[in-house]
């Protein structure tokens, strides 16, 4: 038994016990994958995947396995930065969604590297299901997120709590801080964050649970593109309340209040749960939750 197979092990499980999907993310071919763990289950004696039908699922002496095939996995993969990097310090790998990715993680990193100048950082900004893969593959070793991941594998904690603004240009017959009814809000021509992002998820979890659903005219990955879209008149923007709040401030737009209709939020600190999360990782995670009590002054830029 080698690394090598307990690396396999983790990819069958995480790829949902498909071994195609394990053989295509590890670029091995599939025999390969099926006879790294019969060879697994040949030197324990056990059964480590069931066959139901069509489809694996793992069995409960897989399960006890995975408990410690994830913590080798990540205490050998900690020992290789270490001793690979030893001038360096180490390497710190987070994720994040584009919300907090363009928006806070910059503030964070930059917190961090000032306190620790010796960790390099290594970060990568994607829509949440590709944050999601990351940490199942072991490519992060935590990431900020908007929503709660539903995979089982992972832990989470809340760290900061936010809310969407309903926003539009100012002239456009509203007046700022005006209650509307969610049937005006649902008749508006709507500019919205794509599908399976996590502000688009906490709006549709909204209206839906109140019997409402959305028809967007603008759909879109971008913040700024809804942003502008929505000043120049095109229709009404839901985005983070914290990136717009300088604009408005300042004027250039105005917030409609949906009446019983709070759209809520929350950031979290996302890791796998069997995941050795290092000094520094442990470091960085206190810099998101404190962040906003040692800069008390920081205000976000207002556009990615």
């Amino acid at each position: 038994m080698t690394i090598r197979h307990l690396k396999i092990f983790l990819a069958v499980y995480e790829h949902n016990c498909n071994v195609t999907k394990a053989a295509e993310a590890l670029h091995m071919s599939q025999p390969a994958v099926s006879l790294a763990i019969r060879e697994l289950e040949d030197y324990y004696g056990v059964k480590l995947f069931e066959r139901l039908g069509r489809r694996l699922t793992i069995s409960e002496a897989g399960r006890s396995l995975l408990e410690y095939a994830v913590n080798i996995s990540g205490l050998f993969h900690d020992m290789e930065d270490t001793m690979r990097d030893w001038d360096s310090a180490g390497k710190l790998r987070i994720g994040a969604s584009i919300t907090i990715g363009s928006q806070f993680l910059p503030f964070y990193v930059n917190a961090f590297n000032t306190r620790f100048p010796g960790t390099e950082v290594r970060v990568v900004v994607a829509p949440g299901e590709v944050i999601e893969e990351r940490l199942l593959a072991d490519e992060l070793d935590f990431a900020l997120v908007e929503g709660v991941p539903v995979n089982s594998s992972f832990q989470h904690e809340v760290y900061m709590e936010d809310r969407l603004a309903v926003i539009c240009a100012p002239g456009r017959g509203y007046k700022n801080k005006q209650k509307i009814t969610p049937e005006e809000l649902c008749g508006m021509r709507l500019l919205l964050r794509e599908k399976g992002s996590g502000t688009r998820d906490v709006f549709d979890s909204v209206l839906q649970s109140a019997g409402y659903t959305a028809d967007p005219v603008w759909e879109a990955y971008s913040t700024t593109a809804l942003y502008n879209a929505a000043i120049n008149g095109l229709g009404t923007a839901v985005l983070p309340y914290r990136m717009v709040s300088r604009a408005l401030r300042e004027g250039c737009i105005i917030e409609l209040v949906v009446d019983g209709m709070p759209f809520r939020r929350n950031f979290n600190l996302t890791w796998h749960r069997h995941k050795h999360l290092t000094k520094a990782a442990r470091h960085f995670m206190d810099i998101c939750r404190t962040y906003e009590m040692d800069y008390p002054m920081i205000r976000y830029n207002t556009l990615f």
